[in-house]
């Protein structure tokens, strides 16, 4: 009984929680780019004539290094630290986002929005809180991994009534200045903060069973980037990474792709203020909270195949409805589908993740990474094709109708996946 007593009141006060929080701020600290494209689109087409689809291209480079880093910045964490890897990629996008502001050719835009705050928002992704949760936490996993995907997904969308009243009064360079000073303020407390492992300061991870090697240091040799391969090729023999890589690669273009980048411009192209609309997606940011912090309680208990054939499928049946709901006011319909898309925005990666882990163990987060860059492909394709549907149509209909499409073949991908569960 005594020992009991004593490892419960060792739980609560758990040196796992404190990584959380750091890692929580320092995702939403990242964040803050992450809101900018969405909203200066229009001020850049403005002020240097460059079409839309110029300017989604940069956008859909820094989707695509965005997922495209994260398996080797996985990789990298094992061999290099937590603190070093992610206090490098907010130095990135701080540069990235400010030297935006002496940019006077499309080129520039492609090298700071695209190659510097692409790398560095992919060193920092998704897998970052998968390599958190997979070392830290044995119990409550599901539920950390909820939290901290929404602190960078609400983070981004949190920021943007910020950004477009600072736009609005001073032009779209003192946003841009802020994002870069949102990144650099958090890399003191990553430096100060943030461990590695539960083994390094003589803790196992939280709720990990007495022997169990969850949380314990895993000494990795040879180049991580080569790591970060053979965990693909590995992966790649399984049909479960395919259907997975698939459904996640709709999802990245249903969210970051095309809501995340196009909806201020579609909403004001109906006639909504783009302060409104870009309000409108801070509210779809702060119903992800609960949506996700929700999904990852459910994952920690239910099927996460269930989930995300319920997600995607609801999903895709509201984005065939938005084009009748937009408008130049804020209609109660409209906010029935921002509501709800909020509650479903990235409910996906807590799923997604624990999947990860069943079926591919200690190089989960790894493969996440590689999941996540299908993702991330999905975004990039989407943040530019529907630039160009605008372009060439004047209105984006088709791109929410192909969406919509898109979503049910995900719904199909995760019904086809088998359960295979390990060990913790």
């Amino acid at each position: 009984m005594t020992q009991t007593l004593e490892v419960k009141k060792t739980a609560r006060v758990h040196l796992a929680w404190a990584v959380a929080v750091v890692g929580f701020v320092t995702l939403i600290g990242a964040a803050g780019f992450r809101s900018v494209p969405g909203v200066l689109l229009d001020p850049l087409h403005e002020e240097f004539g460059w079409s839309h689809a110029t300017i989604s291209a940069a956008v859909s480079i820094n989707l695509l290094l965005f997922g495209g880093i994260s398996p080797f910045a996985a990789a990298l964490m094992d061999r290099l630290g937590l603190r070093k890897v992610v206090s490098g990629a907010l130095v990135l996008i701080a540069l990235g986002s400010g030297l935006t502001v002496f940019m006077t050719a499309s080129w520039q835009l492609l090298l700071c929005w695209g190659l510097l705050v692409g790398v560095g928002t992919g060193s920092m992704s998704m897998t970052f809180v998968a390599t958190i949760t997979g070392r830290w936490f044995v119990r409550r996993r599901g539920l950390v991994t909820g939290i901290l995907t929404a602190a960078g997904a609400t983070g981004q969308l949190v920021f943007l009534p910020l950004i477009a009243s600072l736009a609005s009064r001073y032009g779209w360079r003192v946003p841009a200045l802020v994002a870069a000073g949102a990144a650099l303020a958090v890399v003191p407390l990553v430096l100060l903060f943030l461990r590695d492992y539960p083994s390094d300061v003589g803790l196992r991870a939280y709720g990990a069973p007495e022997g169990s090697t969850a949380g314990q240091r895993v000494e990795t040799s040879g180049s991580s980037a080569l790591r970060a391969l053979n965990a693909l090729s590995m992966a790649a023999r399984r049909p479960a990474f395919w259907m997975l890589a698939g459904g996640f690669a709709i999802c990245g273009a249903s969210t970051n792709g095309l809501v995340g980048t196009h909806f201020v411009t579609a909403a004001h192209d109906h006639g909504m203020p783009v302060t409104t609309a870009a309000s409108l997606l801070a509210v779809v940011g702060i119903f992800d909270v609960g949506g996700t912090i929700f999904s990852g309680y459910l994952t920690d208990r239910w099927d996460p195949r269930y989930l995300l054939i319920t997600y995607y499928s609801l999903r895709g049946l509201s984005l065939l409805v938005l084009p009748s709901l937009l408008g130049p006011t804020a209609a109660p319909s409209t906010w029935v589908f921002i509501i709800f898309y909020g509650l479903d925005w990235v409910a996906t990666v807590p799923p997604t993740v624990a999947l990860c882990r069943e079926w591919f163990g200690v190089d989960g987060p790894i493969v996440f990474g590689w999941v996540f860059a299908s993702h991330q492909v999905g975004a990039a394709l989407a943040a530019v094709g529907a630039g160009a549907i605008r372009d060439a149509q004047g209105s984006y209909n088709l791109a929410w109708y192909l969406a919509g499409g898109l979503c049910a073949g995900a719904a199909l991908m995760s019904a086809s996946i088998r359960r295979r569960v390990v060990a913790a």
